[in-house]
Order: C-alpha cells, then sequence, then structure tokens
C-alpha cells in the first residue's frame, strides 16, 4: 500500500503534486511538459519518473503521456490537501496574501504529521477546497460542479467567481492580481466589455474593475449569476479565536 506522502521525499512531492496539478487543469502531462513546469531537465525529469514508475505511482502510455495510478492520485490528493490546509492557516489565520502562503505551504507540506493534519481540519472547518476554490480531493470535486471559464462569458453577463485553477495558482503575478481586486470564490461579478480581437475581458467586482487576457480569463472559472454561497468555505471564526481546552 503506498504511503500517502509524508515519509516521501520533497522532490517526490513536487513532482506528484505537479502531475496531478496538469491533469487537474486538462494539461497533457508529458517529459517535455512537467519539466517546464519545474523547471528541471528533461533528463532529471525522465530519471523520476523511471523511479515513481517502478513504485508504481505513475503510468507512461504509448503517447508517451504521463498518467497517475490510482496509488499516486491517492499521494497526489493527500499532498495536495495538506497543502491546502496550510493555505487557510497562513491566509485565514496568520494573514498571508494567497502568492506568499502558496510559495510557504510548499515547504510546510511535507512536515506535517497525520495528526496534526487531522486536528487542522478540524480547526479550520474540514474545507472542500483550497482557499482558490480547487477540490481537495476527488470526492470533493465529484460533489461539486464544475464551473465555466470566464473567457466564456460575454459583456452584461453576470457571475460567480468559483475557481483558481491549478494552472492559474502557478502565477503569482495572477494571484497577486486577483487578490487585491477583491476576486476570491464567492466573489459576484458582471462583465463590461470582452473582445476576442483585443484578447481582453474586463469584469466589475467587489473592488471596482479588472481587466485580463483571455488566456489567463480561461483559467479563471466561475458561476453564471448568483452561486450557493454554501460552495465556499468560511472558516469557522468562532473556534479559531476560542482559547484550548
Amino acid at each position: 500500500m503506498a504511503s500517502t506522502g509524508n515519509a516521501r521525499t520533497a522532490a517526490t512531492q513536487e513532482y506528484l503534486a505537479a502531475l496531478r496539478n496538469l491533469v487537474a487543469s486538462n494539461q497533457k502531462a508529458t517529459i517535455a511538459t512537467l519539466a517546464r513546469r519545474l523547471n528541471v531537465s528533461p533528463q532529471a525529469v525522465s530519471e523520476m519518473i523511471g523511479r515513481l514508475k517502478t513504485e508504481g505511482l505513475v503510468d507512461v502510455g504509448d503517447n508517451r503521456e504521463l498518467n497517475l495510478t490510482s496509488s499516486g492520485r491517492a499521494v497526489a490528493d493527500a499532498i495536495f490537501r495538506r497543502h491546502a490546509l496550510v493555505e487557510w492557516l497562513l491566509t485565514g489565520v496568520v494573514g498571508m496574501g494567497w502568492a506568499e502562503s502558496d510559495r510557504e505551504a510548499h515547504h510546510l507540506q511535507g512536515a506535517i504529521s497525520e495528526n496534526v493534519e487531522m486536528r487542522l481540519a478540524e480547526l479550520l472547518g474540514n474545507p472542500e477546497t483550497c482557499p482558490h476554490g480547487n477540490p481537495i480531493d476527488v470526492a470533493a470535486a465529484k460533489r461539486r460542479p464544475p464551473g465555466v471559464p470566464l473567457s466564456s462569458l460575454s459583456s452584461g453577463d453576470r457571475a460567480t467567481i468559483y475557481r483558481i485553477t491549478e494552472e492559474a495558482e502557478e502565477d503569482a503575478g495572477l494571484l497577486s492580481y486577483l487578490e487585491a481586486r477583491g476576486l476570491r470564490p464567492g466573489a459576484e461579478i458582471t462583465v463590461l466589455a470582452s473582445s476576442a480581437s483585443l484578447d481582453a475581458i474586463t469584469v466589475e467586482g467587489p473592488r471596482g474593475s479588472a481587466t485580463f487576457g483571455l488566456h489567463p480569463a480561461r483559467l479563471i472559472l466561475v458561476l453564471p449569476g448568483k452561486a450557493d454561497p454554501n460552495l465556499f468555505h468560511k472558516l469557522p471564526t468562532a473556534q479559531l479565536s476560542g482559547s484550548p481546552t
């Protein structure tokens, strides 16, 4: 039975998490795309994939596409779950920004024991998503609606920010811009203008207007109209502010 990630090396966790994010973003995972994502050489990726394949965590298809096995997906989900919990802690309790908390969560996720993970999840209200709205595991993903890309909306459309996808999370500048404009999951927006020829979409949100290129707008998922507020996790403030017994 595969370990759920705590005992694995930081490099192994990084590769499995990157593969998970590529698959979640509907991108083709190959040695070349993984090398670009991790900013390492194709040779280094090839060597690591060989080890992960031997461990039964990754399959390599006939077209050289990389896929997580069921065991590999379980390990990758466990890594993402700890990453998401640390992000909730850093953003909602410590007060860090999205981009900074994402960087710090990468350093801390491998140091969390299963006991601390369980207690942290309870403290944070057992979130189904990370702070950016991405499902914390396969079970949560199946319970939640898929959403549509912001780039698919037309002028005058109203929607609710739903997910800042895993691919968008890789762009620290985009994360900081979204946070500064108040465009977090649950925020209601109105499309002011959208133009394929200008490669731009402008929305009115909680903190005024914001303009995106259509490519980053494809990485932001929305729900048409006003979404069910129960889809968006709120930290249990009473529990977080209470003293331990």
